[in-house]
């Protein structure tokens, strides 16, 4: 029988992951001033920048360089502009 603590545990983790999935990161661009939602599209265009670029298209954005995630930022304002929030904070 499981005790009250592991069933609420339980509860919490499905919860949790239901509450998470499918939700895309926001980044904001300090270059342009503006927030990208990090979703399937923008990796599609992340992934084109990188082989254009030569980067590993595996490697996180996160841990690109500062000069890497400008000129990320620098081609994705080059191409299709349809990815913003139109966030302006």
């Amino acid at each position: 029988m499981t005790s009250r603590f592991e069933r609420l545990c339980s509860c919490g983790v499905l919860l949790l992951a239901l509450t998470t999935a499918g939700c895309a990161h926001r980044y904001y661009d300090p270059y342009h001033n503006d927030y990208h939602r990090w979703d399937q599209q923008e990796r599609g265009y992340y992934n084109q920048w990188a082989v254009e670029s030569h980067v590993d298209p595996h490697r996180d954005y996160n841990h690109l360089s500062k000069d890497d995630q400008k000129r990320y930022w620098d081609w994705r304002h080059s191409h299709d502009n349809d990815h913003h929030d139109n966030d302006h904070h």
